[in-house]
């Protein structure tokens, strides 16, 4: 008998292979089926009569089977199979390719549901590639009324998917509902129960919106009552206390080879104030790419410094935090202070010693002690789970204080939004761009274009610029047709640039042979250097002003927005130039979408403008890259996002231990080690 905590294995119709598919989307157990949300719907509420339907129509029709067979198609070389439908009204051509197996599924004679856009073919309507299925009761799943969409990974289709959570839909009932039912009752959503079934099945799209609403409410209530409780517990806490260098800041900040702008002296004075009290401070400093964070940082870590105590600097990545060493090397090099870097490669057991030390999740080992930590810094902190930022709150000092703490985002998001998502945190935003820095100028490259994109890149390369290429795989695919990094290194090598240096960077290479990749780059030995998304953060490289992405329609633009922030990072003009592949850029959606990004440069307007792309036809907004993870709810739904705040605040400020709340501790509990926060 299945139970939500049966094996995946243990389903109808699931083999070895599908099992290893359905684990690749986090799915090992009954329990992660239902709760496998869906991200849009078919609507096929039209169940149409064959002699009523109409050219470009959506509808579903049913009736019996009069004819099917399999045709061989010479010219495209693909199985053609061609059925007629009869309804009773009339009869329709149904044609689908290259599934000749159809022939044996359907019979002349079956009942069948069928559901698509109607075509017209030599002034005839037929049906080309339908969703179907055999009718054996009115309960279909596939054809019929709002049918879910899920995320696939490769070999998996949706019709697997309904057919599973189908199997376990019945077992909603048997999860508790862990949401208080005074909160529930007060707010109008449904019950956990009822929210499942309307989700994945639903009967009325208003049905599934107000399922919507009671799924994505609970999600972001977890995430604000684990942030009111992290405030909490810092609030109990003590921080050293590190005054304010006012002569030596003001030294530095003139010494500087370039003026400060408003924004930043706004945002380096809101730190330098709270780190000057006895309480830790709990800050996100917010700025687009590219906005001037780090001299931000740096002030901090100087004053904390000069105050004869210590700093850390955390980054997810070995190259991030490799990045944020050399360069804050460079800037503090007129300064009598120790800067070291510690990683999983580097560790330096001197290090800890060290004035401000700068590494990856290797900062915060069980074994690792800083004898005088004042200040925690943690860049990119939505990469970092909620246990890592525990760690930092409990970070065992010699001294017994807790450190100050400071969060880096460059994610766009408006105040008002960020100070709701991330509640323990105050927030400082740089919005003003350094002075002198211009627009990357962003152009789409269609194949007809792309040998004088080589020219261009060839010149710019020839008056000491470097370029990066970035490619969406390390190995080829011939399935998707997609470029890899090492296809696309050996091809630009041998027949686009011989006479340039070409580097090869990617996430399988040894982290010695990454370090040396990146600094011959750093140093100009490397004039093109071709890349996975692993430069998204982290590459800081004045001299490159050229940033070309093979395959631009596979990224969303939040990336692509991150990928363009890697040039034009000092005076000189910098250009992105977009390659998508031929056969996406025909498409006006993926068209619209990169075109956005030639038209626009800050980061908060191509994320409105990539929800509002993505979520197109779809129930709910899109995860955005960058954010923490959300199935469901849109971050840019404000005013849920605030009610979940509000109903957060009210239960822990009733209840700290959430005593009278056992399902709900438990279900934060389970939640805070399956999730990454912020």
């Amino acid at each position: 008998m299945l139970t939500l905590n049966s094996s995946i294995n243990e389903f109808n119709r699931v083999g070895t292979t599908t099992a290893t598919l359905l684990k690749k989307l986090g799915l090992a157990t009954g329990r992660d089926l239902l709760f496998y949300l869906p991200f849009r719907y078919d609507n096929f509420q039209n169940n149409a009569k064959i002699a009523d339907l109409q050219v470009g129509q959506n509808a579903n029709i049913r009736g019996e089977i009069e004819l099917i067979q399999n045709k061989k198609s010479w010219k495209r070389r693909v199985f053609v199979t061609e059925a007629l439908i009869n309804d009773g009204s009339d009869t329709i051509k149904v044609i689908w390719f290259n599934q000749p197996f159809l022939t044996k599924t359907y019979k002349i004679g079956d009942r069948i549901s069928l559901a698509g856009r109607i075509s017209e073919s030599y002034g005839s309507l037929s049906l080309l590639s339908p969703v179907s299925e055999k009718i054996y009761s009115e309960d279909l799943i596939h054809t019929s009324g709002l049918v879910p969409n899920y995320h696939l990974t490769a070999n998996l289709t949706q019709k697997q998917i309904r057919f599973l959570i189908k199997q376990v839909i019945s077992l909603a009932d048997t999860e508790p509902d862990w949401l208080p039912e005074n909160i529930r009752k007060r707010l109008g959503l449904l019950s956990l129960k009822t929210a499942l079934y309307q989700i994945h099945f639903p009967k009325t799209l208003e049905g599934a919106k107000e399922a919507e609403k009671r799924l994505g409410f609970t999600e972001l209530f977890l995430r604000q009552l684990q942030a009111q409780l992290i405030k909490r517990a810092r609030q109990n806490r003590q921080a050293t206390s590190l005054n304010f260098k006012e002569e030596e800041t003001k030294k530095f900040v003139n010494n500087l080879p370039f003026n400060l702008t408003d924004d930043q002296k706004k945002v380096a004075w809101e730190i330098l104030q709270d780190i000057s009290k006895t309480s830790p401070m709990s800050r996100l400093l917010a700025g687009d790419v590219g906005s001037g964070k780090t001299i931000v940082v740096v002030m901090a870590l100087l004053n904390t410094v000069l105050n004869k105590q210590q700093g850390i600097l955390m980054a997810p990545t070995t190259i991030l935090a490799q990045q944020h060493f050399n360069n804050i090397s460079q800037i503090l090099k007129d300064w009598p202070i120790k800067v070291s870097l510690m990683t999983s490669d580097k560790r330096d057991k001197k290090a800890i010693n060290s004035d401000i030390i700068i590494g990856t999740q290797a900062l915060i080992q069980k074994n690792i002690k800083f004898p005088r930590l004042a200040l925690a810094v943690v860049d990119e902190q939505h990469r970092f789970g909620v246990r890592d930022r525990q760690k930092l709150l409990n970070f065992n000092s010699n001294n017994g204080l807790t450190p100050h703490f400071l969060s880096l985002s460059a994610t766009p998001i408006p105040r008002s939004l960020a100070l709701a998502i991330y509640g323990d945190l105050n927030l400082s935003l740089i919005k003003q761009m350094p002075v002198g820095r211009q627009p990357v100028i962003t152009k789409i490259v269609t194949e007809k274009k792309r040998s004088a994109a080589y020219d261009f890149i060839r010149q710019e390369i020839k008056t000491g610029r470097q370029a990066f290429v970035v490619c969406p795989l390390i190995d080829e695919s011939d399935k998707l047709g997609i470029k890899s990094v090492k296809a696309e290194h050996s091809h630009l090598e041998k027949n686009i640039f011989p006479d340039f240096k070409i580097g090869l960077l990617h996430g399988k290479l040894p982290a010695a042979n990454k370090e040396k990749v990146m600094q011959d780059f750093v140093d100009n030995k490397i004039q093109i250097l071709v890349a996975t998304s692993l430069i998204e953060v982290g590459m800081d490289i004045a001299n490159a002003t050229l940033m070309i992405i093979e395959g631009a329609e596979r990224f969303g633009l939040a990336q692509l927005h991150q990928f363009r922030g890697r040039v034009g990072r000092d005076k000189q003009q910098s250009y992105c130039l977009l390659f998508p592949s031929q056969e996406e850029i025909s498409k006006p959606k993926t068209l619209e979408r990169l075109e956005a990004l030639t038209k626009y440069h800050d980061g908060f307007t191509l994320a409105n403008i990539d929800l509002k792309q993505r979520g197109a036809g779809e129930l709910y907004g899109a995860v955005q890259s960058g954010f923490p993870e959300l199935q469901i709810s849109s971050l840019f739904d404000y005013a849920t996002i605030k009610k979940a705040q509000e109903e957060a605040i009210k239960l822990i400020t009733k209840d700290p231990d959430l005593k009278k709340y056992p399902l709900l501790r438990s279900k934060l509990g389970k939640w805070e080690n399956d999730t990454h926060l912020e």
